[in-house]
């Protein structure tokens, strides 16, 4: 029997997120266990009269491979994989994990080495074709979830299908403000951190390459961040998850970093000179997504949340920063996380996880609901 609520959400990918015409080509990936939704998708995109291809993957195999990752090996992939992404106009990756921990084996050296190489590919479709990515409902993601099988299906389909349309006007005048600040301020208990946003461009996302979506985002000035941020929600790194990060900066560098996983956090950020450096922050107004589960794809859209991330800035917000990394790192400033604000320029904006600006309200979670 064919579900409705998978033939919503192709039908959501291929006519909101990549916008899918007439002769255009459609690379599908997925693992083997997102079948349904990528026939759908196969399906649909025939009936749009688009071509579609399909790539399927399997995470024991690549863990396989993974072991013993050479550079020769790794640069014969990355050129296969560059011409199929400059063969298709448009990229849906569907991901079905059942184990997140999966390649937490993996020496980190390896890690280091596949980032170097894949980079300029996912580089590539990410900034030159119309892509996006979600998580398809998994056993092993209802129970990072903490929910049932069932219970998990109806949340992922309730949160990946929200009126996005509705999303996107509601952000527009969040945009405009980003677009004229300078100086942002974001206090929580252990937080108090500064830095500048001036003229860097501000991107709203609102399902077009991330399903789920709902956040905004932009980086700050590299060298202009001070002070420090505790995160209050697991951060997940390559199948090793972090708890109680957090970072210290002067001039814009992370010069002391705290986990309950010190040692290897550093050692994560000590990857490259500019894993010590931010590239992206977002806020995130998902009204369906207020809980973290540590799957960053749903936890940076968390209702009244924030990510900061060191690494690698996005082409469309870039402050110069490089780095092979791109960790985002999530604050809850709802009440029950503990509270706190953010101030543009010196202006409250956000309090304890609610816009309390007029032209803002629209995106608190009660208005996105209703």
């Amino acid at each position: 029997m064919r579900d409705e609520r998978i033939t919503k959400l192709a039908a959501t990918l291929l006519n909101h997120s990549v916008k899918v015409a007439k002769g255009e080509k459609v690379l599908i990936r997925g693992h083997l266990n997102t079948k349904p939704l990528m026939t759908e998708l196969i399906d649909q995109a025939n009936e749009l009269g688009a071509h579609p291809y399909v790539d399927i993957f399997d995470d024991e195999i690549n863990l396989h491979l993974a072991k013993n990752y050479h550079r020769d090996q790794l640069e014969t992939q990355a050129a296969w994989q560059m011409q199929v992404y400059k063969d298709v106009d448009a990229v849906i990756i569907i991901i079905g994990e059942e184990n997140d921990a999966e390649m937490s084996e993996i020496p980190m050296e390896k890690h280091r080495l596949r980032g170097e190489i894949m980079k300029p590919v996912s580089e590539f479709y990410v900034n030159n074709r119309k892509w996006v990515l979600l998580n398809y409902p998994t056993k092993g993601l209802a129970q990072k979830a903490g929910m049932s099988t069932r219970a998990f299906e109806d949340y992922l389909f309730e949160v990946c299908t929200v009126d996005y349309e509705k999303m996107a006007k509601a952000v527009a005048p969040l945009k405009k403000l980003m677009e004229n600040t300078d100086r942002v301020r974001l206090t929580a208990p252990g937080t108090d951190l500064s830095f500048s946003i001036k003229d860097i461009p501000v991107v709203p996302c609102t399902g077009e390459a991330n399903v789920p979506d709902g956040e905004i985002f932009t980086a700050p000035v590299k060298n202009s961040v001070n002070g420090t941020i505790s995160f209050n929600t697991p951060c997940p790194y390559h199948g090793t998850t972090f708890r109680d990060v957090k970072l210290t900066f002067e001039d814009g560098k992370i010069v002391e970093a705290t986990a309950d996983q010190t040692k290897k956090l550093n050692d994560i950020l000590d990857t490259d000179e500019g894993a010590r450096y931010i590239g992206e922050f977002a806020i995130g107004f998902h009204p369906y997504i207020e809980e973290p589960m540590g799957d960053i794809l749903f936890d940076e859209k968390i209702c009244g949340s924030l990510h900061f991330t060191p690494g690698e800035a996005y082409e469309e917000a870039n402050n110069g920063n490089k780095s092979a990394i791109h960790w985002d790192m999530v604050l809850i400033q709802r009440p029950e996380y503990g509270g706190g604000e953010i101030y543009f320029d010196d202006v409250l904006i956000r309090k304890d996880g609610k816009f309390v600006l007029p032209e803002l309200e629209g995106l608190n979670q009660e208005h996105l609901k209703s």
